[in-house]
């Protein structure tokens, strides 16, 4: 009972901290985050629409890879502003709605990188086996990958989910604050979840490089043709960047707990605000702007659906582009 009343104090200080340091300012900076969030979720539900509404689109691999991106971005967003909010908000979640939750935002946020890899590879193939691309890069196969994708990006909490429901299986209604180090039970799962990323990131990066190099070596072949192998060298090199852009959303966490060091609770305040803007939120926000808007047939038909034009749109005669 006196544990029960602890418990119950330390909640309500907390919120009392909380009401003290959120003034009108921070408020502001949180609506701004949240429109940001929000404004990219429907740029992206825009394009995914454009990529639903053509077969075309629906039959090529690279789209198929490119609005996979969008949907699992999308996501990934949505679930840290929710979490953001949580945390903002000193708010207590159940155990088992909280596995939920980082469980969907881990995912997400591991099939990122490896997404990039597979379409590293599908341009790779494209401008290498020119001849062999439709037989081996077929939309089945792009959804056996896309499988594969979530698979391998949520082997790592399914087996933080397994530990907990053998070694705690009654705490799953418990009251908790959600956060991804908070799910961690034994100290070794904190290893595991850094060796896995450390893997994703290390085996994307040789994948991506690979493919960057290989289709450099074959534009300055004869019987190559020149501008798909330009297109496909800055393609690959913006998945490059990219990868770079998704390391910094791993980092989020590491910076997280640096942050909680402080004892000024204002201080701390402002800078996760930033660390979840600039760190987190932004390099998810990026991808339709680095891969969807550089298509000129994605772009027009943008333009149409992002400003609502009820006039008639000119079917598409080819598939040329360059996500």
């Amino acid at each position: 009972m006196t544990t029960n009343n602890k418990t119950t104090s330390e909640v309500l200080f907390i919120h009392q901290q909380m009401f003290q340091v959120l003034d009108a300012g921070r408020l502001t900076k949180f609506a701004m985050a949240l429109f940001v969030a929000l404004f990219f979720v429907y740029v992206n539900g825009v394009l995914l629409f454009v990529l639903w509404s053509k077969p075309v689109f629906k039959e090529t691999p690279r789209y198929i890879l490119f609005a996979h991106m969008l949907l699992n971005d999308s996501i990934q967003i949505l679930l840290s502003l929710i979490l953001y909010i949580c945390t903002l908000a000193f708010l207590q979640l159940a155990k088992a709605v909280c596995f939920l939750l980082v469980f969907a935002a881990t995912s997400t946020l591991n099939n990122a990188p490896l997404n990039l890899a597979v379409m590293s590879l599908e341009r790779y193939v494209a401008i290498c086996f020119p001849l062999r691309h439709s037989e081996i890069a077929t939309r089945r196969r792009t959804c056996v990958a896309i499988g594969v994708i979530w698979i391998t990006g949520s082997i790592n909490f399914l087996i933080d989910t397994l530990f907990a429901v053998v070694t705690e299986p009654k705490s799953f209604h418990l009251l908790m604050f959600c956060t991804r180090e908070r799910i961690f039970i034994a100290p070794w799962q904190a290893d595991m979840y850094l060796a896995f990323n450390v893997f994703y990131f290390v085996s994307v990066t040789i994948i991506i490089v690979f493919t960057y190099i290989s289709i450099i070596v074959a534009a300055r072949s004869v019987s190559t043709n020149k501008e798909s192998a330009k297109k496909a060298h800055r393609t690959v090199l913006l998945h490059l960047i990219q990868l770079g852009l998704c390391l910094t959303s791993f980092l989020y966490g590491t910076i997280e707990r640096i942050l909680a060091m402080t004892s000024n609770s204002t201080l701390f305040l402002d800078l996760r605000y930033l660390n979840f803007l600039i760190v987190l939120l932004l390099p998810r926000c990026l991808s339709p702007l680095v891969y969807g808007l550089r298509d000129d047939t994605v772009r027009n038909l943008f333009r149409h659906y992002f400003c609502y034009r009820p006039t008639k749109i000119k079917p598409i005669r080819n598939n040329k582009g360059n996500v």
